[in-house]
């Protein structure tokens, strides 16, 4: 069989749905849908998302230096997919989307309280990898609903359908 050779925008499918959320150093909350992001270290834990200097959190997540992970279920669609059109620079996408916050426990950002897992970081680096810069973050918490499982030391996320 012949293969053809193709340029696309991203190879690995599926990408991880997940909303980063963030406070500027003048107080204002942020969120924005993410398709990069993964783990990237153990020990200590670590995550890694990948976010365009476009963005108007990028320059808040630069100042502050510490985002929030939150990972969305599929009941929490429409507002994921309002969070990654919008701009925050154009209007407070939380409040007219209605999205519950509370304080982060470690870091100076939101939780998304509908989210059933929000991972509280503090960024440690950072690599331009052309048209994204990925920020590399330690896991200083992890908030987690009651309804989230913990076997052998792991979130067991199969009785949510995430998104």
């Amino acid at each position: 069989m012949e293969k053809k050779q193709v340029i696309a925008k991203s190879s690995i499918q599926p990408l991880p749905n997940v909303l980063v959320s963030c406070r500027g150093k003048d107080g204002k909350d942020n969120a924005l849908a993410v398709g990069y992001c993964t783990n990237c270290s153990y020990d200590p834990p670590m995550v890694m998302v990948g976010i365009v200097p476009s963005r108007h959190s990028y320059q808040m997540i630069k100042d502050t230096k510490c985002f929030v992970v939150n990972l969305a279920t599929k009941d929490f669609k429409k507002e994921f997919n309002y969070l990654g059109s919008v701009s925050g620079k154009d209007e407070d996408k939380l409040a007219k989307m209605n999205i519950k916050t509370a304080n982060g426990s470690k870091v100076n950002a939101p939780i998304l309280v509908d989210c059933p897992v929000n991972i509280e970081c503090t960024v440690v680096d950072s690599i331009m990898t052309g048209s994204h810069e990925m920020f590399v973050g330690k896991i200083e918490n992890i908030q987690i609903d009651e309804s989230v499982n913990i076997k052998n030391g792991k979130l067991d996320l199969s009785n949510f359908e995430l998104l």
